[in-house]
């Protein structure tokens, strides 16, 4: 059933209102990476795509968490006065995500994009969790709820009055990366990856020979391999 707006921001303020979708298959195949990170990582590396956060940047309120979903976007800005009414408009991103997105929210330092009832919202969407490169609150409760973010800050200052969003799945900067709707994310305790939806699959390929190669490697050393032998392996 195709989804309508709620009425929170003007219509044409929202890019897309469904994502392109990317291949079970590929999904599945990143999830399946050992190193989720860091192999994608290298992976995009090696494909000379700039998509990596390192966790220094993008800290997440639960280092056990590990997700892979396609990205749905929000830019949000500061305001120069406090509103009256509340200017945050995420849930018309939650609204329109499906079982396994994952938020990425361009936020404002200090003040807060994010807290217990958006991630409510979002546990209940059914999303992976979100990214925001600037503050959230309420982590406890995210946290409790099993909704992972990795955000840039942590303030309880509240953004209802202060930040007004101004698009939905338009794209967004997070950590001078550009994000896309639809763009893959993949993130865990080392950080975050982007991987743009036209390329997920070439990057998974690369990545799935480079985590073989790191099994081999990391098996040769289980059974007693010289170290001279060792660095004659392919890598």
């Amino acid at each position: 059933m195709a989804k309508t707006p709620l009425g929170k921001l003007k219509t044409a303020a929202i890019g897309m209102m469904e994502l392109p979708r990317l291949q079970a298959k590929v999904l599945a195949g990143f999830r399946e990476l050992a190193d989720l990170t860091g192999t994608t990582s290298d992976a995009l590396d090696e494909c000379d795509i700039a998509g990596v956060v390192p966790a220094s940047l993008l800290k997440p309120t639960d280092p056990r968490a590990r997700i892979v979903g396609q990205a749905i976007t929000v830019l949000n800005r500061v305001v120069s006065e406090r509103r009256k009414v509340s200017g945050l408009a995420d849930i018309e991103a939650h609204n329109l995500a499906e079982p396994g997105d994952v938020l990425v929210v361009q936020g404002v330092p200090h003040i807060s994009s994010m807290g217990g009832v958006s991630a409510t919202i979002g546990k209940r969407q059914g999303e992976a969790g979100a990214i925001v490169d600037g503050a959230v609150r309420d982590v406890d409760h995210s946290r409790a709820i099993g909704y992972p973010i990795w955000c840039s800050g942590v303030s309880p200052i509240t953004g209802k009055w202060r930040i007004e969003t101004m698009a939905v799945n338009d794209p967004v900067h997070i950590a001078a990366i550009e994000v896309r709707p639809g763009d893959l994310v993949v993130a865990d305790e080392c950080g975050v990856c982007f991987v743009p939806y036209a390329r997920a699959a070439e990057v998974l390929g690369v990545a799935q020979r480079l985590a073989a190669a790191e099994a081999t490697r990391l098996q040769a050393l289980a059974d007693g391999i010289s170290l001279a032998s060792f660095v004659k392996l392919p890598r």
